[in-house]
């Protein structure tokens, strides 16, 4: 009698069991099919909208790619965005809508890349808006400071992931070079921008090892495969020029029309600069989220903290919350307050207390939709929650 009690109870849970994997299954299908549904229609809106649309389309695929974090739908979303993105480069020059496209290629290359090549390639387009070229197809006129200051920033945000790339020497003379022409520059912003970039340039120590491996000339090639020399002395010129600026732009007098606040923000980040190429130390920050403390200690983490608070805006601790991919990203671990029992209740459950048609979810959406335009609402879908934090 009680080994049939017992296998009843077993025959019960295994029955329950069977049933939440089936729910699950279910789930995983339902949500494959409407993540398909979403990207192809921002694919569309890039392909045949207006700079508003893709602007938005843009931003959607972003979150989506950080929503549903690494794995197949990350890549898949980067290989079937990177030819239309790409191509909107090209079809008209507004700041908004290339800014809108540099950061979601950036974000979906940090996410979805399998590989160094997929990003150094998503890392060239980027290189071409910074630096265009004779016979670049990628926008013919000359880019806005915005856009500019965009895209180096983007360039950079990728470039924290490619730590032990080499590429050639050629290269590096020609980025760091560029990089320091835009400390010159009249817009701040840019300025801070290449700061950073050329900051995380020397961290990653490329031009170190370049020194130890050669005898004061680096082999390099050109486009057509052309032996040339690279004199290190030269790159070694480059970093005091570099030094110079940075301390120029650490002291820098507020000029007519100049706004306090941004000068202050580009002195300190030039003195952390400053302090960096001169002594070897990099700025070390710590923010609160949810009483946590979440710090960076290296340029690279720095910058790429810097540009997914940009990217999220207002919503950004919440994802740090709830993301697992972006906890990882920055080793932090916040608090679990309100989710007592949590990690004990079942899959379903889990998925129930996430869903967007939640009690409480809904309650939130409705006040968002209260504090942003109808039309933002209707265009984000639904992903409209993450994107509302932003306006809060």
């Amino acid at each position: 009698m009680v080994c049939s009690d017992q296998m009843s109870v077993f025959g019960t849970e295994e029955v329950e069991f069977s049933k939440e994997s089936l729910v699950d299954e279910a789930i995983d299908a339902l949500f494959e099919k409407r993540f398909a549904i979403l990207l192809h229609q921002c694919l569309n809106c890039i392909k045949k909208g207006s700079s508003k649309e893709i602007s938005l389309a843009s931003r959607t695929i972003g979150l989506l790619a950080l929503t549903v974090g690494p794995g197949v739908h990350a890549q898949d979303i980067l290989e079937e965005s990177i030819t239309p993105l790409s191509q909107a480069f090209n079809s008209g020059s507004e700041s908004s809508k290339i800014i809108s496209l540099l950061n979601c290629l950036a974000v979906i290359t940090f996410v979805g890349a399998n590989g160094p090549e997929e990003i150094e390639k998503s890392m060239q387009i980027m290189w071409q808006i910074i630096h265009p070229k004779l016979g670049s197809n990628v926008i013919a006129i000359k880019p806005s400071a915005p856009i500019i200051t965009t895209a180096v920033s983007s360039w950079s945000f990728l470039l924290t992931t490619m730590d032990g790339w080499r590429p050639s020497p050629k290269l590096w003379q020609e980025s760091v070079t560029y990089l320091s022409s835009l400390l010159d520059n009249d817009d701040r912003s840019m300025r801070i921008a290449a700061g950073e970039a050329l900051s995380l340039i020397f961290e990653m120590g490329s031009l170190e090892k370049f020194v130890a491996e050669t005898k004061g000339y680096i082999d390099s090639s050109d486009l057509e495969g052309n032996k040339t020399k690279v004199r290190f002395s030269h790159i070694q010129g480059l970093k005091g020029k570099i030094l110079n600026q940075a301390r120029d732009l650490s002291m820098e007098a507020g000029g007519k029309g100049s706004s306090k606040k941004d000068l202050n923000n580009q002195r300190n980040m030039f003195r952390d600069v400053l302090e960096f190429l001169e002594y070897g130390y990099p700025p070390e920050t710590t923010m609160k989220i949810g009483g946590v403390a979440l710090q960076t200690l290296t340029w690279s983490q720095l910058i790429q903290l810097n540009f997914l608070k940009r990217f999220l805006g207002g919503g950004f601790a919440k994802h740090m919350q709830e993301s697992e991919f972006l906890q990882d990203v920055f080793g932090f671990t916040p608090k679990r307050r309100n989710l007592v029992g949590y990690d004990h209740i079942s899959n379903t459950e889990k998925r129930m207390y996430k869903s967007p048609n939640s009690v409480v979810n809904k309650a939130r959406t409705q006040q968002l939709n209260k504090q942003r335009m109808l039309s933002e609402g209707r265009n984000i879908g639904h992903f409209a929650i993450c994107v509302g934090y932003e306006d809060s």
